[in-house]
């Protein structure tokens, strides 16, 4: 026969016994132990010694050593009920408790206890480790940071002992001081990488239940981006983020938070390539020594366009061994090498990442496709192909506590779903503040982004004469190339009544043109996830995007036919990119604005309402966490 020993809640702890444990069981269906039943029919039993407790509860899981005469009189208290199990599926939940002793007072109230916690949460806690470059408040240039600034909350919410390791950067400007609150820490950690030790230090500050661990190093310290300035990307860049990468590895094992370390049983979620070394360190620097043997690894995409390829020789700058270059290795095809003699040899990280990582994540599931065909696969597609069983895609959330129209301090009226009356005020206000004609039934359409390439901002650029013609007005906000930045100063000595060029990002002015404008385009080539959609939905503003990656997934074509007529949908897709599309589906949602507008303020309700927070995020990832489990972790 075997013997379970089971522990008892502390609600059950009066009418249970020293051994009698129901540790949170789900009912006693749950005590069925799917968990521990396979496929196949098995018999189980296991026997559950009791004993019952005095009427002040007394002596229970008692400190002091028992006498002989203790023990004596423990056994003749003692009694045996016993459990005979057998798969779940086969029996019903009324038969599986076949006997429980009589000491068990007031049974059929222990019953309706059990029964009660049928939705008592069964899952899994973690020790999770994010290693990033950006985690917003602290850093952020773009999604990444929003993510790493957002996602760990989120889980630490649902149970999780969560940390945050990211670099402490330094620009001597006003951005520092949102580090005044992480601490240093006494612990400092040496790493040999780039042919030497390097020495780093550690800043902790415990926020919204997060450990947010900042790595200190003069490499981080200054002007700038955390990749750049303007005279381009950093030339050392792939050293930072080695050091990043190897002292993320270190943080669990040495870093007492809340005066205990996280251990060597932790799961490492590496994000984008500049933490991709995280997934190679544990099997090729600490699997061989017998740490980290139970850890395991996800490597986030947020964007498979930035892969960290540096020449090959820069290999031993890693600080790995020389065993591991072929998970490095990457041969750049013969079209894309420089002149006929050049071999193309080089090492690219987030390659060794997708190789090593237990799972794979990308930020959206139309993302997690697109990754895997020639088009968007950045010349990895073959690879990832063949890692497709552990890929997942999951798309963003976004924090309600920044971006909420009935709580935004930097809109001009508070609104919400039951109250869509301030959101015209607020359109007037946007209006009056960048200087355009006051309105409020004049269509407002935006933009906001990086002005580059990905971004599809030529295509709008090209697109405003077009657009002009109609009775509308424009505003666009954003940084980045400079001939795009050039082309909307000119647009707007252009079009003086109708056009607004915001060259450069300001919060404020964010939020604003998301609460104030009708419209919001998006013409990205491709977009991983895409967060601004997501903020003009919630905030009542109609997203018209191409239609792919995460846009794709997020924004559903308005159908004013489907549910009776009362239409379904949030905004429009457009496809191909290009010049007529994007015009033809502005147009199409100007029209809808102006002659049925009980669609459109369906449409604004309808994006409102999306369930767009982190939490049905963290969800999906609290999966993901549950499949790195299963399989052995990478052992090269």
């Amino acid at each position: 026969m075997k013997t379970l020993q089971i522990i008892p809640s502390r609600n059950l702890a009066p009418k249970l016994t020293e051994n009698a444990i129901f540790n949170c069981l789900s009912g006693v269906r749950q005590v069925g132990f799917a968990s521990l039943l396979s496929g196949k029919r098995k018999d189980w039993s296991f026997c559950v010694k009791t004993r019952s407790l005095g009427e002040n509860g007394g002596g229970f899981m008692s400190g002091r050593r028992k006498s002989s005469q203790d023990k004596d009189q423990d056994e003749r208290d003692s009694s045996v009920s016993g459990f005979h199990l057998i798969p779940h599926s086969a029996i019903s939940d009324e038969k599986i408790l076949e006997t429980l002793h009589n000491e068990v007072d007031e049974g059929d109230e222990l019953s309706d206890y059990i029964e009660s916690s049928d939705t008592a949460s069964t899952r899994t806690t973690y020790n999770v480790i994010f290693a990033t470059a950006e985690a917003a408040p602290y850093s952020k240039t773009g999604g990444l940071g929003d993510v790493c600034g957002s996602l760990p909350i989120a889980l630490a919410k649902r149970g999780h002992r969560v940390m945050v390791v990211s670099p402490r950067y330094m620009t001597g400007g006003l951005s520092d001081k949102k580090f005044v609150n992480a601490v240093e820490l006494e612990t400092r950690a040496k790493i040999f990488c780039s042919g030497g030790v390097q020495e780093v230090g550690f800043f902790h500050e415990y926020r919204a239940g997060v450990d947010w661990v900042f790595v200190d190093h003069p490499s981080y310290q200054r002007s700038g981006t955390p990749y750049g300035d303007t005279y381009g990307a950093f030339g050392d860049n792939q050293f930072r983020f080695t050091l990043l990468c190897h002292a993320a590895c270190e943080a669990p094992l040495v870093l007492p938070l809340g005066g205990f370390t996280y251990g060597e049983k932790c799961l490492f979620i590496a994000n984008d390539w500049h933490a991709g070394l995280v997934p190679v360190l544990l099997p090729a620097k600490y699997r061989p020594h017998g740490v980290y043997k139970d850890a395991r690894s996800i490597i986030v995409i947020h964007n498979l366009a930035h892969q960290g390829v540096e020449p090959a020789i820069t290999y031993r700058n890693f600080g790995l061994p020389a065993g591991w270059y072929k998970a490095l290795e990457w041969v750049f095809p013969t079209w894309a090498r420089t002149h006929a003699l050049d071999p193309g040899e080089a090492v690219n990280v987030l390659k060794a990442a997708i190789v090593t990582a237990d799972r794979i994540v990308t930020v959206s599931e139309g993302y997690s496709w697109e990754i895997t065909t020639p088009e968007g696969g950045n010349g990895l597609q073959e690879l990832l192909i063949s890692r497709k069983s552990v890929l997942t895609g999951i798309t963003n959330g976004i924090d309600l506590d920044e971006w909420d129209p009935s709580t935004d301090e930097h809109i001009a009226a508070p609104y919400s779903v039951e109250d869509l009356s301030g959101k015209v005020k607020c359109k007037m206000a946007l209006q009056k503040e960048l200087g355009l004609p006051v309105r409020p039934d004049c269509p407002l359409i935006g933009f906001i982004g990086r002005l580059d390439y990905q971004k599809g901002v030529d295509i709008l650029l090209s697109a405003i004469p077009d657009l002009m013609l109609d009775d509308v007005q424009c505003i666009m906000l954003g940084s980045g190339e400079k001939q795009y930045e050039d082309w909307m100063r000119h647009l707007e000595s252009v079009y003086k009544d109708k056009y607004r060029g915001w060259v450069g990002f300001n919060v404020p002015i964010s939020h604003k043109i998301t609460a104030g404008c009708d419209i919001l385009v998006m013409p990205s080539r491709f977009e991983p996830c895409g967060l601004n959609q997501l903020y003009a939905m919630k905030y009542g503003t109609i997203p018209v995007v191409h239609g792919t990656g995460g846009l794709r997934d997020t924004v559903k074509d308005f159908n004013p036919y489907a549910n009776e007529g009362s239409g379904e949908g949030t905004g429009w897709t457009f496809s191909p990119l290009s010049n007529d599309s994007l015009v033809a589906a502005v147009r199409l949602a100007i029209k809808t604005y102006r002659e049925h507008s009980p669609s459109w303020e369906g449409l604004m309700k309808r994006g409102m309402e999306r369930d767009s927070t982190w939490d049905k995020a963290a969800t999906q990832y609290e999966q993901v966490f549950e499949w790195a489990f299963i399989d052995p972790p990478y052992a090269g």
